[in-house]
């Protein structure tokens, strides 16, 4: 089986708290006529405490189009790639050249060539690497990625691969758009990156301790759900589609998918000791634990993630799972679930040990 080896991320230098940006967000919207009161309403019911945004803020108001952006978000996701890819391999002991599968995804902005593309340019990758640019998966993307990784590695247990997500949300904004989809989710997501190393089960280079073997994983498809999330894409760039019933969907949707899955392995619920699961926001995480039945601090670690930094999209349950590594060492056996869920609608579940 294969194994997470290493985790790293990155989070750009601008930071600013929910405060701050409420203001902002008012000094923007006022100008509309809107109700300004709601915008502080929206902001403080999401629970995050502040966010890392890709730019400082004057310099969004500079920002004249969606190719403005996405220049933008090149730039800084190099950037923040870069720092990302440099952490993951001092921290693993691995050199670019022994990487054969690196997988990129976000759903905040477009390259071709992509992303990990570019990166390879400013590492020593081997020139053999087979590239996966993802994109679509959106807030899925993070254990999504992780589990194509183990895919391929099942059929070259002797290799290693990595999955690099960026997401910078806050170029994404739709700054004439008053609609409660984009107001609440100028309050909730915020901008990183993050990166995991995988090796094989074959592998024998450097290995740490406290690595989590991923035992399977499942994809779940809700048909007919294609507008509880996602994007619309419009002249303007990507505007968000965000049904205010998802917390409901995972309290309603989840459970089964989870227990049936278990199931083939011989376990239960109550065999999970540890969740890794995608801080989507409030309502999502409040579904989650109620849906599956978890004890009230079973998801405290995403809990923090969403207060810390807002939803970081497919790089957020990446730093829940660098930050369930970093806490503790866990006993041998000990079972893990890692969960997203994302647009489509589906959900994306990896069952680990430790």
């Amino acid at each position: 089986m294969s194994a997470i080896a290493a985790t790293a991320t990155a989070l750009p230098p601008h930071y600013y708290s929910q405060d701050q940006l409420i203001a902002a967000f008012r000094e923007l919207w006022s100008k509309r006529h809107y109700n300004v009161e709601r915008i502080e309403q929206f902001h403080r019911n999401v629970l995050v405490g502040g966010r890392h945004l890709a730019l400082s803020l004057d310099e969004y108001a500079g920002l004249r189009g969606f190719q403005d952006s996405n220049d933008a978000w090149i730039r800084v996701a190099l950037e923040l790639g870069e720092t990302t890819l440099k952490t993951l391999f001092e921290r693993s002991g691995v050199e670019p050249g022994d990487i054969s599968y690196f997988v990129s995804t976000t759903v905040t902005g477009l390259a071709v060539p992509s992303i990990e593309a570019r990166l390879m340019n400013r590492f020593d990758f081997a020139s053999g690497v087979k590239r996966v640019p993802l994109f679509g998966l959106g807030c899925l993307a993070g254990a999504a990625g992780i589990a194509r990784v183990a895919d391929y590695l099942v059929g070259h247990p002797k290799e290693v691969g990595i999955l690099l997500a960026v997401e910078l949300c806050s170029l994404t904004l739709q700054r004439e758009d008053l609609s409660v989809a984009n107001i609440v989710s100028s309050g909730l997501f915020g901008d990183g990156a993050a990166a995991v190393l995988i090796t094989g089960s074959e592998y024998s280079g450097p290995a740490r301790k406290n690595q989590p073997r991923i035992l399977d994983s499942r994809s779940v498809f809700y048909p007919g759900t294609e507008r509880v999330m996602g994007w619309d894409i419009v002249d303007t760039g990507f505007k968000i589609v965000l049904d205010s019933t998802v917390g409901d969907f995972a309290r309603k949707n989840l459970r089964p998918h989870v227990v049936d899955f278990l199931q083939t392995h011989g376990l239960t619920m109550q065999d999970i000791n540890v969740w890794i699961a995608h801080p989507g926001g409030p309502k999502v995480i409040e579904g989650m634990v109620e849906g599956l039945g978890l004890a009230p601090d079973a998801l405290r670690l995403s809990i923090s993630s969403l207060q810390e930094v807002g939803n970081l999209s497919s790089a957020s349950v990446l730093f829940v799972l660098e930050e369930t590594l970093r806490q503790q060492e866990y006993a041998p056996g000990t079972y893990a679930m890692m969960l997203a869920m994302g647009p489509a609608f589906s959900a994306e579940l990896i069952l680990l040990q430790f």
